[in-house]
């Protein structure tokens, strides 16, 4: 009797369990829709990209996916062709019928794009560092923005150098923006910026650039130049014995160019980061051991790569958290300040007023031999700009990008 009891038992668990499996295996996949530079000059920053989208994707349905389903990722190389960007935005969410988006390296291509998402309801994780300023109640920022890089950082290279900056920035709206920022802060410190040069993507030759600079006499330079061809400005430079302090929001963590060119090219060069593959703590390096493990020829493990990875672990905890797909469900855990994940910097959370990221914030500077110091460590610091000229998407469903020049209007 207590066989056949453990008998019916067991086909009737086998059962349950046949019906349970079959019930998740006709559950669809959740379709992730990834737009990334794996060729063209970007590619070095884009593939950590891919890869960091790819670990992520990996772990996550090892551990049985996201509310039971899977997740499938799409991937499209727009090229760094911001009309391409566009064609491959309109076929993920039409055609693919993508449940989010994600990607976009510069921010013309996310500009590019943007405009297309804002007529979906789909969301979309921006996970790049950036000039900021983006209030729009479908992106999900996951990178640093300027109240986490620039107002640390050119305070520390005023008190640290002096208060003359020269600016070589990459000539499209992250370049532009970026310097305007730091003409605002520059003001505010009783700094002076002695000369700008905004150079075209895929410009190579510095040779002009670095006489202006020699006869500027800076006591520091703001590199925000952007792409491999204008990564040529830093071994020029080193060659034309040019020896200034460097500080930017892009080199070392994003484009890793400390590991791309000889030493002493990027010797004396200062970055403020959330992160950085050299960050030394347990959890970081936990981390790099699993991306090692399935990446073992990548350069470096650069900051997109990392926020992309994050992008994944956000998403699954707010469709979790929302027990929903739609983004108007996922707002509404946004909304309450709890939509936080444990990353391998500590913990960060979406700041509900802009849908940016907050993130712990490190100073760091590049030796002779390329060596990364850790000069100050600012602790965390909330995305709090946005918020405080009036953005706040927990009551309107803005689309504007500000800056500093162009703010809300006031109702």
């Amino acid at each position: 009797m207590k066989s056949g009891h453990l008998l019916r038992t067991a086909l009737l668990g086998a059962a349950l369990g046949a019906a349970l499996g079959a019930a998740q295996a006709a559950e669809p996949s959740l379709k992730i829709g990834l737009l990334e530079d794996v060729s063209g000059d970007l590619a070095f920053m884009g593939m950590p990209k891919l890869h960091g989208s790819q670990l992520a994707v990996e772990e996550i349905n090892k551990k049985g996916g996201i509310l039971g389903r899977q997740i499938e990722l799409i991937h499209l190389d727009p090229q760094g062709d911001n009309a391409r960007y566009q064609e491959f935005a309109r076929r993920l969410l039409s055609r693919d019928k993508v449940d989010v988006l994600i990607g976009g390296i510069t921010s013309a291509s996310r500009e590019a794009i943007r405009p297309i998402i804002d007529r979906t309801t789909t969301p979309y994780f921006y996970t790049n560092q950036y000039e900021g300023g983006v209030c729009d109640a479908s992106m999900i920022s996951m990178g640093a923005v300027p109240e986490q890089q620039f107002s640390t950082l050119i305070p520390w290279m005023v008190e640290k150098f002096g208060k003359k900056v020269y600016v070589i920035a990459a000539d499209y709206n992250f370049g532009q923006i970026s310097a305007e920022w730091n003409r605002k802060i520059m003001k505010d410190l009783g700094g002076e910026v002695v000369g700008e040069e905004f150079i075209p993507l895929g410009v190579s030759q510095f040779a002009q650039t670095i006489q202006n600079i020699q006869k500027a006499k800076p006591d520091w330079i703001l590199t925000i130049n952007v792409g491999a061809a204008q990564d040529s400005f830093f071994e020029q430079a080193a060659a034309a014995k040019l020896n200034l302090p460097m500080g930017s929001s892009i080199k070392v963590m994003l484009g890793f160019e400390h590991k791309r060119f000889k030493p002493p090219a990027l010797n004396n060069m200062h970055a403020t980061a959330n992160w950085f593959e050299e960050i030394d703590t347990p959890e970081a390096n936990d981390f790099k051991k699993r991306w090692r493990a399935k990446f073992a020829d990548e350069l470096y493990i650069n900051d997109m790569g990392y926020n992309a990875y994050n992008a994944l672990y956000m998403y699954k905890t707010l469709v979790e958290k929302a027990k929903s797909i739609k983004l108007e469900d996922m707002r509404k855990v946004i909304a309450t300040g709890e939509a936080c994940i444990d990353a391998p910097e500590g913990q960060v959370c979406i700041d509900p007023k802009s849908q940016h990221t907050s993130h712990r914030m490190r100073l760091i500077s590049v030796g002779p031999q390329h060596e990364v110091k850790v000069e100050k460590d600012y602790g965390t610091i909330k995305p709090y700009w946005l918020g405080e000229i009036g953005c706040d998407l927990t009551k309107k469903n803005d689309k504007d990008q500000y800056t500093p020049s162009h703010l809300p209007k006031k109702s």
